[in-house]
């Protein structure tokens, strides 16, 4: 059964930036599990998985535009501490939700001082080109359910 929109695909990883380095992975005995076919994963990976079978294993090398997109400077930047009144501590690695012209957008924040706090919006791995080998470990048909909740549903539950 090729991969299709509706289909439940559960599929192993790992993710290697340029230098070789592992970013993340998920073995064959605890896949990724996701409905195709609903934008759930990076563009260019749910791309590379269409029409793909179970126990098919391929590489990728995804450039950031098919990503996490390309880094954006004006997504990142000192922000007056007095934005954030009401927190009651503010300290790096911590992360808010900030208005940006388009929306509400998860901001990281990347230093404090006593009058600024430095906040990055765009997502960990913008701009890098990421690096997959990818192993399809199965396919199965969306149950009714998981295709109106639109995500795949643990084995034998509902979500």
């Amino acid at each position: 059964m090729p991969i299709t929109k509706n289909s439940v695909v559960a599929f192993a990883y790992t993710l290697t930036d340029d230098d070789g380095e592992i970013i993340d992975s998920a073995d064959t005995q605890e896949p990724l599990v996701y409905l195709h076919g609903y934008g759930q994963l990076i563009a260019g990976m749910e791309n590379a998985l269409a029409g793909r079978e179970a126990g098919d294993r391929f590489s990728i090398v995804l450039p950031p535009e098919e990503a996490y997109g390309v880094y954006d400077e004006n997504l990142a930047g000192a922000v007056p501490r007095s934005a954030f009144e009401g927190a009651d501590e503010v300290a790096v690695g911590m992360q808010f939700q900030m208005e940006f012209p388009g929306g509400l957008r998860v901001v990281t924040v990347s230093a404090v001082d006593a009058q600024h706090v430095t906040v990055d919006g765009n997502h960990p791995l913008a701009g890098e080109t990421l690096h997959f080998d990818i192993e399809v470990v199965s396919i199965r048909p969306a149950s009714r359910d998981e295709i109106e909740h639109r995500h795949a549903h643990p084995a034998g539950g509902a979500h």
